[in-house]
């Protein structure tokens, strides 16, 4: 990628600051960060370290209390609610430990969903859906109740819903935290394909083994970045 190609995310100077009654809280306090198209990158942290707030504003699930967020080159810090709704929708593919799946839907109907808010009609919605469940190698559980299903198969649905709307960044929050080790590192070598293939990725986790999939690993402290290095030890 050239060096004058505008990076697909730069924060520039975010702050957040959580006021509950006489107590404020600075929970980001100054972070610079960019991101080009087809990086992976993992963001680390200790629990109050600030990076679910971080994760938070990448994700255009919040606003920062000052600073700039550009995605596409487009200022989104003080979006509307609605506005970030449809940046969530069109831009970003969520992965979530909790899997936030429908359980009593079915697989298809589970993937389907993104496309729904976006006004697609059905049969692409259908097309659309099962191309995803291709990717990610469960086509043939379409038919399935979610909650018919593995830990790993459930969140292999997760990701085809996160891919079907062909979004700029996948933001996987702490995707491995409710499988089993080897369920795991399945899941995130599978992470790492779609990133060989192109996919922009967002990676947020506490666990070093996890991280290590990154091609860069940043560390936040205390809403600070604390360090931003290039992982010489990607599996």
């Amino acid at each position: 990628m050239s060096h004058t190609t505008s990076p697909l995310i730069r924060l520039t100077s975010i702050h957040k600051t959580y006021v509950t009654g006489p107590v404020t809280y600075e929970a980001l306090k100054g972070i610079d960060l960019s991101v080009k198209s087809g990086e992976f990158v993992a963001i680390m942290g200790p629990s109050g370290s600030g990076k679910s707030t971080l994760m938070n504003i990448l994700g255009a699930l919040d606003n920062p209390t000052s600073g700039k967020y550009y995605l596409k080159n487009k200022d989104i810090s003080h979006y509307s609610d609605d506005e970030l709704a449809t940046i969530r929708n069109q831009e970003i593919g969520f992965i979530f430990q909790s899997f936030n799946l429908l359980p009593r839907t079915s697989v298809l109907k589970n993937v389907e969903r993104p496309m729904m808010y976006a006004g697609i009609e059905k049969a692409e919605r259908t097309k659309r859906a099962l191309d995803s469940l291709d990717t990610v190698g469960i086509r043939d559980k379409a038919d399935n109740l979610s909650n018919h299903l593995s830990g790993g198969q459930i969140q292999r649905v997760a990701i085809a819903r996160a891919l079907v709307m062909n979004p700029s960044i996948l933001l996987a929050d702490e995707p491995t935290g409710n499988l089993d080790s080897t369920t795991a590192h399945e899941i995130m070598k599978f992470i790492n394909n779609l990133n060989d293939k192109g996919s922009t990725v967002l990676l947020i986790t506490h666990e070093d083994e996890i991280a290590q999939y990154a091609k860069r690993i940043l560390t936040i402290k205390d809403g600070l970045v604390k360090s931003d290095k290039t992982n010489s030890r990607r599996k």
